[in-house]
C-alpha cells in the first residue's frame, strides 16, 4: 500500500516563485511519516517547491492544513478526488472547524494525531475509512517519532526544525494554539529531545525549536537548557516574554546555546494589551526591563506586533516602529490582527458582526495581508497599507545598518553573518507577500465535495 503526504502552499501567484521565506521544512509532514508503519511505502511532495503528479498510482492522500493553506488543499483535494483516490485531513484547521473541512475529505483527523494514526492506517487497509478520528485525551509527547527522509533532495530553508514540547497555557485571545490545546502545555521528555538533537547536529548549523511557547513551563525546561549546553549548538525559538525575568532561566538559555527568541511584543498600548489578554507582557517593568535582561546575555529578539485592536491608531504603528528601531531587533513583523476560526477573538467578531467574510480564507476576493474584519477607528485598507509602510521603514538600508551593529546583534559571527541577508531577505519579499493568493491562481474548476 502507498500513501501520499503532501505539504500545500498558502497559494501560486502566476508566474512567480514561491516566498522563499517561507520554505522551512513541513515537520508535521515528517511526523505523520514517522507515525506510518515500515510496510507501507510512503511518497511526499511538497506543495510549496515542486509541482504535485497528481496522476502516480496511490491508496490515499494526507494533508496537515492551517487556516492560511485551507483553500489550496481542497484543491488539491479535489484534483484527488476527480482520481477517486481518498483524502485525509488533519492539523490546526481540521480541529478549529471540522465541519467545514469534512466535506473536502474521506476521514479528518481532529487533534493530535498519535493516538489515532494507526487506527486511520488499519481502517485504510481494510477499506473502512471513518469520516471523523478523535480521541480526547492528549498524546504523551515521548510517541513523537519524526521521519526526516522524505526530505532529502528538497531545498529548505538551512534550519532544522525540532519540536520539544506542545501548547501554551496562556489566554490570548487571538492565538489557535489555546484552543487547539485547551491552554495546556507539554514538554518532550528530555532525552528524547538530546537524542534527536546529537543526530542532526552534524547536518545544521542553526536549529528552530519549535514549539508555541519554549517558556510554557519554565521549570521542566530548565533541565533541558542544561543538557543542550553540553551538545554546543546554536538554536533559536519562540518564547513568551514573562520568561525574560527569570535571571536562572536567561543565563541557562544563554549557555545552552540559544542565539535568538521570537517574542509577542504585539502592541505598546496597556489597553489594548487587556483586551488581549495578554497585559502580563507588561510585567516586572515591561519591555524595556525584558529587553535589557535579553541583551545581557546577547539573546536576540524577533518581535512580532499586531494592528487592528480598538485603540490602534495611525500613530500606533509610527511608535511601534520607532520603538523596534530604537530596541534593535535582529528582525520585526508588523502584520494584521487575524481572526482565526475557533479562537475567542472569531467569536467575539463573529457576535458583533463585524466579519467582512463568511470565511475570509475560502473568499476568492481575500488576498494575504487584507483584513477580514472592520475595525472601530480605522478602515481595513489603511491598516494594511500602514502595516506595509511599518515594515518597509524597519528593513529601509539605513535602519538594517543601524540594527545591525548592535552589540548583541553583533556579539556571535554567525548570527552577524546572517543577519544582513535576512534582513534585505524579508525587505525583498514585503511587496511578494502583499496581495498573495490563498490557493493557486492558475487553478479552475469548482472544489469538489465528499460523499
Amino acid at each position: 500500500m502507498r500513501i501520499t503526504i503532501i505539504h500545500p502552499a498558502i497559494g501560486h501567484r502566476v508566474g512567480e516563485k514561491y516566498i522563499r521565506s517561507w520554505q522551512m521544512e513541513p515537520l508535521p509532514a515528517a511526523a505523520v511519516a514517522g507515525l506510518t508503519p515500515p510496510d507501507i511505502d510512503v511518497k511526499f511532495y511538497d506543495d510549496r517547491l515542486e509541482t504535485i503528479p497528481f496522476d502516480e498510482p496511490t491508496d490515499a492522500v494526507v494533508m496537515s492544513i492551517e487556516t492560511y493553506t485551507a483553500k489550496r488543499a481542497y484543491q488539491i483535494a479535489s484534483e484527488y478526488r476527480k482520481r477517486k483516490i481518498p483524502v485525509i485531513f488533519g492539523g490546526f484547521h481540521a480541529t478549529l472547524v471540522p465541519e467545514e473541512v469534512e466535506q473536502y475529505a474521506e476521514a479528518i483527523v481532529i487533534g493530535e494525531a498519535e493516538m489515532v494514526w494507526n487506527e486511520v492506517i488499519d481502517d485504510l487497509r481494510h477499506g473502512t475509512l471513518k469520516k471523523r478520528y478523535q480521541i480526547d485525551s492528549r498524546p504523551d509527547l515521548s510517541e513523537i517519532k519524526v521521519d526526516r527522509s522524505i526530505f532529502q533532495g528538497k531545498r529548505y530553508l538551512p534550519i532544522g526544525l525540532v519540536e520539544t514540547g506542545r501548547g501554551c497555557k496562556f489566554p490570548c485571545d487571538f492565538c489557535a494554539i489555546q484552543t487547539f490545546f485547551d491552554r495546556s502545555h507539554r514538554q518532550r521528555p528530555v532525552e528524547d529531545i538530546i537524542a534527536e538533537v546529537r543526530t542532526l547536529k552534524d547536518k545544521n548549523r542553526l536549529f528552530f525549536f519549535v514549539d508555541d511557547n519554549f517558556a510554557g513551563n519554565i521549570k521542566t525546561a530548565k533541565p533541558l537548557l542544561k543538557e543542550l549546553a553540553k551538545l554546543k549548538v546554536r538554536w533559536i525559538t519562540q518564547m513568551s516574554i514573562n520568561a525574560a525575568h527569570d535571571e536562572e532561566f536567561l543565563s541557562l538559555l544563554s549557555r545552552s546555546g540559544c542565539k535568538g527568541v521570537l517574542i509577542g511584543f504585539e502592541t505598546l498600548n496597556p489597553e489594548n494589551l487587556r483586551s488581549m489578554k495578554k497585559n502580563f507582557n507588561m510585567m516586572k517593568g515591561g519591555y524595556e526591563q525584558a529587553m535589557q535582561n535579553l541583551n545581557r546575555y546577547k539573546i536576540r529578539v524577533y518581535a512580532t506586533f499586531v494592528f487592528g485592536y480598538e485603540h490602534d491608531t495611525p500613530q500606533s504603528f509610527s511608535d511601534s516602529v520607532e520603538f523596534a528601531i530604537e530596541q534593535k531587533f535582529y528582525i520585526a513583523a508588523f502584520n494584521h490582527l487575524t481572526p482565526f476560526p475557533g479562537t475567542p477573538l472569531y467569536k467575539r467578531l463573529e457576535q458583533e458582526e463585524r466579519l467582512r467574510y463568511q470565511a475570509w480564507w475560502l473568499d476568492d476576493a481575500y488576498r494575504y495581508n487584507d483584513v477580514p474584519f472592520n475595525t472601530k477607528l480605522l478602515q481595513p485598507e489603511d491598516i494594511t497599507r500602514l502595516c506595509v509602510q511599518s515594515r518597509k521603514r524597519f528593513y529601509s538600508f539605513s535602519n538594517i545598518i543601524k540594527r545591525g551593529l548592535s552589540r548583541t546583534n553583533r556579539s556571535d559571527a554567525f548570527m552577524f553573518r546572517n543577519f544582513f541577508p535576512i534582513n534585505f531577505m524579508h525587505g525583498n519579499e514585503i511587496n511578494k507577500r502583499n496581495g498573495y493568493p490563498l490557493g493557486d491562481e492558475a487553478w479552475s474548476g469548482r472544489l469538489l465535495v465528499a460523499d
